[in-house]
């Protein structure tokens, strides 16, 4: 089976100042149609101004597509908005009371910007897309980043433009949604399968996101994800010892030692650990040339707040002055924490 991994590296957003608000209106013509929550705006690592909201789809008989949102964004002291701009729902079909999320972007980056409303336009009614996606989680963990990775199966009939959505939501209630991202896997053969990863900083407001799929034929059933217990991983006191366990900073060739560091893990909120496997990674480089002279890994498993020692072998082949480097990853080469202290040898 054909298999394609798309993965997303993504900037922190900023989070929303207390000096932003927002309201929303709905026109009269879209009834069936409705903005269900006021919505969260926030500025992005770039500058922009993002407004997140959800749209219903309130009639019980028939699909909707075309949703118009208007979003006028203003600053403290003018009444005529700074921008005004038009966007749609993230679902291209909300089904019958059905609902979807939206984000839309100012078209500028602007400091001023404090206030934002937001309105219905309209909508068109559609035909409804089939129930034919299927999403199936593998992993999240959340560290000092967020990491989520999955499969996405297609069934029957061949997806374009399939796209995968984390709507990021906060523990209000009901609950606001935070942020929305995409990722865009374009064309899905029928009974084909596409893993995906997704990592980033989010939110730290965040407690769960829904996860969800649609094509221009196809959409999935949405799954709502809780996010787990974020855990600090940090690696400390690396240091060398001999054959006897005695701590040495000068090293002989073709003499074994041993690289040796502690791995202090925090959860950072208090509840049952799920255990999450990692490698430990040391590299060692020549000081001068930065030549990776050895690579050494060591797997284990985080399981909540603890205190591990991780030791790698290593027999030194050459003379020199090297530097050692500490890394902890995930499985899917995710890191866990900062890079361990930098460590400096001679080896004579």
């Amino acid at each position: 089976m054909k298999k394609l991994v798309f993965s997303l590296f993504l900037l922190l957003l900023i989070p929303f100042s207390q000096a932003f608000s927002a309201e929303f209106t709905d026109n009269t013509q879209t009834l069936s149609v409705s903005l269900s929550q006021t919505p969260f705006v926030y500025q992005d690592s770039e500058g922009y101004t993002v407004v997140v909201g959800t749209v219903d789809n309130n009639d019980p008989q028939t699909s909707v597509t075309n949703v118009r949102i208007q979003v006028n964004f203003y600053d403290d002291f003018n009444s005529n908005p700074l921008e005004i701009v038009q966007g749609t729902s993230i679902l291209q079909v909300i089904g019958v009371d059905g609902q979807s999320p939206y984000s839309i972007r100012s078209e500028y980056p602007n400091s001023e910007i404090t206030q934002a409303s937001v309105s219905l336009l309209g909508f068109d009614s559609a035909v409804a897309k089939q129930n034919e996606l299927i999403i199936l989680p593998t992993e999240v963990i959340m560290n000092h980043l967020f990491h989520f990775s999955g499969i996405l199966q297609s069934n029957v009939v061949s997806n374009l433009n399939t796209n995968i959505h984390f709507a990021f939501y906060d523990g209000f209630e009901p609950p606001r949604f935070l942020k929305v991202l995409t990722l865009e896997l374009g064309e899905i053969q029928p009974d084909f399968e596409i893993p995906f990863v997704l990592s980033d900083k989010i939110d730290s407001r965040t407690v769960g996101f829904l996860l969800f799929s649609e094509s221009d034929t196809s959409y999935s059933n949405f799954i709502d994800v809780k996010i787990p217990t974020p855990k600090s991983v940090t690696i400390s006191d690396v240091f060398v010892t001999d054959e006897t366990g005695q701590r040495i900073s000068d090293l002989t060739v073709d003499v074994p030692v041993n690289i040796e560091s502690t791995l202090l893990t925090q959860s950072i909120i208090e509840e049952t650990d799920t255990k999450t496997p990692f490698n430990y990674y040391v590299q060692i480089k020549e000081s001068t040339s930065g030549i990776v002279e050895f690579i050494g890994i060591y797997d284990d498993e985080l399981t909540g707040s603890d205190s591990d020692s991780l030791i790698v072998n290593w027999m030194p082949e050459k003379t020199g002055l090297y530097f050692i480097e500490t890394f902890v990853w995930n499985k899917n080469n995710i890191p866990l924490s900062e890079q361990g202290p930098f460590v400096l040898i001679n080896v004579k």
